[in-house]
């Protein structure tokens, strides 16, 4: 499977609903312990260049990952134009969470490890390009998932992820946060893993049972492609993809980590793929941990996931002629 243009996420989105912003005030709220800080300019200069746009901006920096949301709500209780995420996935995960559902619009300046989110949506990975979407994007629904009441962008897992989060923040402790330590932090995890868990899995009413050491929830089309797994259409029609992987000890999944990396899974055999709209994961562990967004949190167990249709309204470039239409004719065409 080919990866397509970033432009091709905006299929698991409706209309593009323009707006003029040029008297709307606009609040960034920044994370400074991101992935990779404002890429080649330093966190003054991307407040110059926040400045620089044609209508009053402010820019509030989170002091903590639990400030963000805090900061989020305070700007959504205070003005009325955009509200821009600058971080990495957790950090727009957190501003998402609480702008969903309330019609404010959202804007994205990627400076995290892998920036699934915004790539997807094909806003800019450099603070400049970014920057200039807040000026001349337009807004875009977009679909967010929830397990257990709590949004996710991108996936949602138990089991082998979660575990894998906890080395990752030893290891960007001791060498920083790069896209080679996260890949690291998947290879020291694994190679010691074996908790696998028996659930029962019920999607869109159909039950089965599985015995496995991870269960993951996809709600990005764009990152399955960047990973040649099979899946994206599904997500892009509203539909969950739900891998779950073959009990085959550590080491197996460290195979199949590695395979992942190298694009060499095999559907049917590495993993497990099952698609819908409402996914119910019952394990016997009262508590689990979950992953969401790369952020990590303990959940009670029934795991119930949920699609939001177009909670959101995300701050995108303007779509070349015909994307769009190209975009929306994948999701209508698919049967619900």
């Amino acid at each position: 499977m080919n990866a397509q243009t970033p432009a091709a996420e905006k299929a698991r989105m409706a209309t593009p609903v323009g707006t003029d912003r040029a008297h709307e005030d606009l609040t960034v709220i920044l994370n400074p312990g991101s992935g990779k800080k404002a890429g080649t300019l330093s966190v003054e200069e991307l407040e110059e260049r926040v400045a620089a746009l044609p209508f009053p901006t402010t820019v509030r920096h989170a002091k903590s990952g639990g400030d963000i949301a805090r900061l989020a709500r305070e700007a959504l209780n205070s003005g009325t134009g955009p509200i821009v995420a600058a971080g990495g996935d957790g950090t727009i995960c957190a501003v998402a969470s609480v702008l969903a559902g309330t019609g404010r619009t959202m804007g994205v300046i990627p400076m995290g490890t892998f920036n699934f989110f915004a790539r997807g949506l094909g806003i800019p990975e450099d603070v400049e390009g970014a920057v200039e979407v807040l000026q001349s994007g337009t807004p875009v629904p977009v679909t967010v998932g929830e397990v257990n009441g709590s949004l996710f962008l991108n996936n949602a897992s138990i089991g082998a992820y979660p575990a894998i989060l906890d080395q990752r923040e030893g290891i960007y402790k001791r060498w920083g946060r790069s896209r080679i330590a996260a890949y690291w932090s998947v290879l020291a995890a694994l190679a010691t893993f074996h908790r696998p868990m028996t659930m029962k899995i019920t999607v869109d009413g159909q039950e089965l049972r599985r015995r496995s050491p991870l269960a993951f929830v996809a709600m990005s089309g764009y990152q399955l492609e960047q990973y040649e797994l099979d899946g994206a259409e599904d997500v892009r029609a509203g539909r969950f993809a739900l891998y779950v992987a073959p009990d085959t000890g550590g080491w197996g999944l460290l195979i199949h980590a590695v395979k992942l990396a190298w694009r060499r899974l095999r559907p049917g055999r590495d993993l497990e793929l099952f698609t819908g709209r409402e996914i119910l994961i019952e394990t016997r562990r009262k508590r689990r941990l979950v992953a969401r967004d790369g952020e990590k949190e303990e959940m009670r167990n029934p795991f119930h996931f949920v699609a939001r249709q177009d909670a959101l309204s995300v701050l995108a470039p303007a779509p070349a002629p015909g994307e769009v239409d190209s975009a929306r004719g994948s999701e209508e065409d698919t049967p619900g």
